[in-house]
């Protein structure tokens, strides 16, 4: 065979050579692509096609997907401290401010003529008795005249016994027909007028003794002296006025102000604690006298609360008193379960849902114990005791019981 030597030279296999590579580098792009577009579409169905399975197997149970979303939603609920409160015993108490007044105010003046002080025996917060000398007025000019009238008692005296003597001699007389029976009968008036005069005298004497007594200004009963308003050398009389206040017994009392509504509450007996002014002491009383009318002005009444002397406790003095007037049974919680807006107070409760609901309440007295909830609650709800602020109506919760402190 002939060959053609030129049609083999190094041009031509140049041109082979060249005219072969690039439909192989061609290839192996689309082979390239190729496998991409297969590792795409196996990730989209491992991706969509999971997610597309029905929920529900063969047995009807919920898939793992659908459980784990049901767990997630779960997670998401805030947890909440919720209380069932019952119901418990819980005294109504009242707050009242008034004045400390002796219970029994005892003025003392002048009871007679009056005079010139000559001895003050007394200083305020001294105790006395009944009838103890508070202060002396004098009495010279009195002295002298129960001195007079004294002598004149005498001398009527022995007028009825010289009386008395001639009637004896005359009834000898008359027997013997020496005087008539009408010289009897005057000597028997002589004899009764000079007894009257006696009578009279010493009637006008223990006038005049006691007179001269009024001069000695006395306690009238036994008591406190509250204030003294008399001194030596001070001239006094009927129109001086009160010379001495004294508290009978030393007993105080608290007038305590309070409202309608809460008077109406109140009762003869409650017990009451009193709490003076600058100092965190209480003192125990009860109210012994509630007021029958109101102040038309003011509205308001006062109840007196009866108390026992002591040092701390100044009449005229302002104090506060906690006054117990009745208990009730009612669900008790503590503050921070209970809140306020513009529509009233409320509490937030769980249902059997796990759903926050509102709920209106109306307060009673608040004390150390917590907050009584008038009306409103039973005291079987599950009631949320913090965190309250944060929750809305409808919420899902999860509830947690508070720990018994």
């Amino acid at each position: 065979m002939n060959y053609d030597s030129g049609s083999f030279g190094p041009d031509a296999q140049r041109g082979l050579s060249d005219g072969t590579a690039a439909p192989a580098r061609r290839g192996w792009l689309v082979i390239g692509a190729v496998v991409l577009l297969a590792l795409a579409l196996g990730l989209a169905y491992v991706a969509f096609g999971r997610s597309g399975a029905p929920a529900t197997g063969k047995d009807g149970a919920k898939t793992a997907a659908s459980s784990d979303a049901k767990g997630g939603s779960e997670s998401q609920a805030p947890s909440v401290t919720i209380a069932i409160p019952g119901r418990q015993t819980v005294d109504r108490t009242i707050s009242a401010t008034g004045s400390l007044a002796a219970r029994v105010d005892m003025p003392v003046g002048v009871a007679g003529e009056g005079g010139i002080v000559t001895a003050v025996f007394v200083q305020p917060g001294s105790w006395v008795r009944a009838g103890q000398v508070l202060a002396t007025i004098d009495r010279s000019v009195q002295e002298q005249t129960a001195a007079s009238l004294a002598a004149q008692v005498n001398v009527a005296k022995s007028d009825a016994r010289i009386a008395e003597s001639e009637m004896a001699r005359a009834a000898t007389l008359v027997e013997r027909g020496f005087i008539s029976k009408a010289d009897m009968d005057r000597k028997a008036a002589t004899r009764d007028a000079a007894g009257a005069r006696v009578r009279v005298a010493e009637a006008t004497l223990r006038e005049a003794q006691a007179r001269a007594a009024r001069l000695a200004i006395r306690a009238p009963a036994a008591g406190l002296v509250l204030t003294r308003n008399v001194e030596p050398g001070q001239v006094v009389g009927a129109g001086s006025g009160v010379l001495f206040r004294l508290a009978r017994d030393g007993a105080l009392e608290l007038r305590a102000q309070m409202s309608e509504g809460d008077l109406a509450a109140m009762h003869v007996g409650a017990p009451a604690t009193v709490t003076p002014v600058g100092t965190s002491q209480g003192f125990s009383g009860a109210v012994w006298q509630v007021s029958p009318i109101v102040d038309p002005t003011t509205r308001q009444g006062t109840a007196r609360i009866a108390l026992r002397y002591d040092p701390a406790l100044r009449p005229g003095g302002f104090a506060a008193a906690s006054i117990v007037s009745g208990a009730s049974t009612v669900p008790l919680l503590p503050e921070s379960a209970v809140q306020s807006d513009s529509q009233g107070n409320f509490v937030y409760i769980v249902s059997a849902k796990n759903e926050v609901v509102r709920r209106a309440v109306k307060v009673g007295p608040v004390s150390d114990q917590g907050v009584a909830i008038a009306e409103g609650l039973t005291g079987s709800e599950k009631v949320v005791v913090s965190a309250g602020a944060f929750l809305n109506p409808g919420q899902k919760v999860v509830p947690v019981k508070a720990k018994k402190g």
